[in-house]
């Protein structure tokens, strides 16, 4: 321990001396001590408290650093992003943006100077309880600022950097209060002592307790969407992303582990290696141990290094090891204890050295960066030069869809004419040689800046160099958001007008209709049907497809009558129509409740569908993003009632006050649901109630007394044959384990399901859906209840899975429901709400809590 005391204090001494000693000149502003009250290390510091020594930095040195603040959390605090840069270089930094973006096409326009320093862009604290980075970003401005320091001036007159203190503030803030809480006079290393042991759901996450790590092309949180508005103003070379893990592991920094995607080109993989050879230059000199080429690839699309990557940049990944469990000072297994202190100089020296990596080959940099851009606009990589996506009369997933696509800064257009050519149609996985594209089809070319990125989100199947990989391996978002699309290879130009839209009754031109209709097809018709409940508007949904006005209406069709309305007189108009404008849902007003086809509007088969009242388990032994997307899915986007509700008090639920019980995955089920929780819940659906079950929650109830849901039998016959054959060709090599584990493995690759769009689960899903596949379950077919969604042979989509796995999902029930009394009970394997960008699965959840059981 002494020796390893010794060697952080010549790091301090070699690098960073300056924030050894204070400065009493009015050049050096005050160092973190100064400002803080205490040294970096001897505590955790508040999200505030880290946002005010940036601003009291950039109040002593306004002609070198520049505060850039992009917005606020859920829960009020501040974001802010610190641009550092030599006097001339932050004088002209307005122009140095804006030319970066010319240079690349972002922007219009030629760039008004031929010099272009690099942008390197530091990210700290993504994950709010990895908090060593907040800390490290305050001794990393202060170096950057000391004018006699040979590396800080190199980098400082070759390069403009960009310090994020902290992705995620209410995540690190929950941490830092809880640890701060806990701790005493003195840090305590026992492992297993308070101090070491967060409790559920963890500072990881953000306040819908969502990963924001894996956010960044889906931008599903406010953070996230707010950091990347700024991202895409600056366009980075070099982004770094610093993060911690566990308290056994060393320090990572690149090159990565493979698989690298295989679009990363050749200069970004060489430059991994240059990374980390500048990183293990300062490391070696101080004995440090570290890592590379291990576990952390760059392959799934949504990280903080894969997506500036497919955005053209040099994108590493840092691990510390500590993470939640370390605080301020933890004994390790080989009795050596960890400190604060040593996590910051690590994370610390990785940001100063991946810094000078740039600053010695500036030129080279923006290079190769400009080139990836010219390539992308003028030679783009993959078979596609062109994606067609169809609407097919959904206009909310279509809307949805350039939601994504604005947000990463794709541009689109329309056909403008209807021709037929060449493509590859996502549905079939085949290529026609008669694509029917309409004038109003949306066109996507990969004629434009972000073709990289555009090509990766959405290849049919992504090139798996290696199947040992860190996340899920599909993404492709014609199969997330459930829409007709096809990849030609013909360069189509979108026009950038739409084309007027084909004439239709328009609720604002009939007074008084009969009735009004919204088709169950997509999120808008959801958000739709919540706001209405909620308002206690009495609303229907045919059971059966129905034709009205020369239209056909499919099974799940919204019908809000006047007739069970009558309480709110002439306000009904104005309401109903101000929640579908509000959520853009289509409305379509009718002056019948006589079909030409179908059941009518007082048929038995339209059925009167009321507002549940929702409770979620949620709670330990819940990963907090399985929880938290369903919380985010009612609280966010559907603005209706949740009950949250913690597992450990199930046993004080008055049950007949829900009417829905949503069980996300746990590991935790065998000690929430003990014989008299699980019984009570089953007389509740008895009674009326509905449970709807995801993902590890089916398979705990799977086998249960009154569960109906089973585990396919192993027909395999390998018990049987135990003993025959030589025993040698049983044997396993442990060099192989890793290999052999994932053969039973799914790590989110897609799957085509098979739906009964009769059943209310199945309803508004005509055009097929996609799932998710993130776990094997094998789960046989419900002998009395309803089969809604299962796989058959040849359900495989795309993603890596592995050859056990295939084995199990044939034939294999995905979503059920079975009747209990005069209740139910939904089964869904999959997440259909996963991350919250499986777009085409919040249909699919809001049939399970508002169609079943009606």
């Amino acid at each position: 321990m002494k020796h390893l005391l010794l060697l952080v204090g010549l790091l301090v001494a070699s690098l960073s001396a300056s924030s050894q000693t204070t400065s009493t000149t009015s050049s050096r502003p005050d160092s973190p001590a100064q400002f803080l009250g205490y040294k970096i290390g001897e505590r955790f510091s508040p999200h505030h408290r880290v946002i005010a020594y940036a601003e009291q930095i950039a109040r002593q040195m306004p002609s070198r650093v520049k505060l850039l603040p992009y917005g606020t959390t859920y829960e009020g605090r501040q974001l802010m992003a610190v641009a550092v840069a030599s006097e001339a270089n932050l004088a002209r930094l307005e122009e140095i943006r804006t030319n970066n973006l010319k240079r690349i096409g972002m922007v219009d326009g030629q760039p008004s100077s031929a010099s272009q320093p690099p942008i390197a862009w530091l990210s700290y604290n993504v994950h709010g309880n990895e908090a060593v980075s907040s800390e490290a970003f305050m001794e990393v401005l202060y170096r950057l600022l000391d004018t006699s320091d040979p590396v800080s001036q190199k980098i400082m007159n070759t390069t403009v950097v960009i310090l994020d203190p902290g992705l995620n503030p209410d995540g690190h803030d929950r941490y830092v209060n809880w640890y701060n809480q806990m701790l005493g006079q003195n840090p305590d290393p026992t492992p297993f002592a308070r101090e070491h042991n967060e409790p559920w759901p963890g500072g990881r996450y953000t306040h819908y307790l969502f990963d924001p790590n894996r956010d960044w092309a889906w931008q599903t949180q406010e953070i996230t969407q707010q950091r990347m508005a700024l991202y895409q103003q600056w366009m980075p070379h070099l982004h770094g992303d610093f993060h911690e893990m566990g308290v056994e592991s060393p320090y990572y920094f690149a090159p990565s582990a493979k698989p690298y995607h295989e679009d990363i080109t050749p200069f970004q993989r060489q430059f991994q290696q240059t990374i980390g050879q500048y990183c293990s230059r300062y490391f070696d000199k101080n004995g440090w141990l570290y890592y590379t080429r291990e576990r952390f690839d760059l392959f799934y699309p949504s990280y903080g290094d894969t997506y500036p990557t497919y955005n053209g940049a040099i994108g590493m990944t840092y691990e510390q090891g500590g993470n939640t469990r370390a605080g301020l000072a933890i004994e390790r297994k080989d009795g050596d204890t960890l400190t604060l202190r040593q996590r910051i100089d690590h994370h610390y020296v990785a940001s100063i050295a991946t810094l000078e990596s740039v600053a010695d080959r500036p030129a080279e940099v923006v290079k190769e960066f400009g080139q990836f851009f010219d390539k992308s606009r003028n030679s783009p990589i993959g078979p596609y030069k062109s994606y067609v996506v169809k609407a097919n009369g959904d206009a909310g997933r279509l809307k949805a869809l350039q939601q994504l696509l604005d947000r990463n800064k794709i541009t689109y257009g329309y056909a403008g004419k209807a021709q037929t050519l060449n493509g590859f149609n996502y549905t079939s996985q085949k290529n026609e040689k008669s694509v029917a594209v309409a004038a109003e089809d949306m066109v996507i070319s990969s004629y434009q800046p972000k073709s990289t990125l555009l090509k990766i989100l959405f290849e049919p199947n992504s090139a798996l160099e290696d199947s040992a990989t860190y996340d899920i391996t599909a993404w492709s978002l014609p199969y997330a958001f459930g829409l007709q699309t096809y990849g030609l290879t013909t360069k189509l130009t979108p026009s950038s007008t739409q084309p007027a839209a084909s004439s239709k009754p328009s609720s604002s031109t009939v007074t008084k209709p009969y009735a009004y209709i919204a088709q169950w097809q997509s999120l808008p018709a959801v958000q739709l049907l919540a706001g209405l409940l909620k308002q206690k508007v009495r609303v229907r949904a045919a059971e059966k497809p129905f034709e009205l006005d020369n239209k056909t209406y499919p099974s799940g069709t919204l019908i809000v009558t006047r007739a069970g309305n009558e309480r709110f007189g002439d306000r009904l108009d104005a309401l109903v129509r101000a929640e579908a404008a509000k959520v853009g849902a289509d409305l379509t007003p009718v002056q019948t409740g006589f079909v030409t086809k179908g059941s009518d509007f007082g048929s038995d088969f339209v059925t009167g569908l009321k507002a549940p009242r929702v409770g979620l388990v949620i709670g330990d032994g819940t990963p907090p993003p399985s929880a938290g997307e369903i919380w985010h899915f009612f609280d966010q986007e559907l603005n209706y009632p949740i009950s949250l509700l913690d597992g450990n008090t199930l046993g004080n639920v008055e049950w007949n006050k829900l009417d829905v019980l949503i069980l996300p995955t746990n590991y935790n089920y065998a000690r929430f649901l003990n014989d008299k929780n699980l019984l009570a819940i089953k007389e509740w659906v008895r009674a009326g109630g509905k449970l709807i079950a995801l993902e590890r929650a089916t398979s705990f109830l799977a086998g249960k007394d009154g569960f109906d849901l089973k585990e396919k039998e192993d027909k395999s016959g390998k018990d049987k044959d135990k003993g025959k054959g030589n025993p040698a060709d049983s044997l396993k090599v442990y060099g192989d384990r890793e290999r052999v584990a994932i053969s039973d493995e799914t790590p989110g690759s897609i799957y085509r399901v098979n739906i009964d769009t009769t059943h209310p689960l199945g309803f508004g899903l005509s055009g097929g859906y996609y799932t998710l596949v993130q776990n094997t379950f094998n789960f046989d077919f419900l002998k009395d209840g309803w089969n809604v969604g299962y796989l058959k042979t040849d359900n495989y989509v795309a993603g890596f899975s592995g050859k056990n796995a295939k084995d199990k999902l044939k034939n294999t029930l995905m979503m059920g429901v079975q009747n209990y009394g005069r209740g139910s009970i939904v089964y869904l394997a999959d997440d259909p709400l996963f991350r919250g960008f499986w777009y085409n699965g919040k249909l699919l959840f809001g049939n399970a809590v508002f169609m079943v059981g009606n």
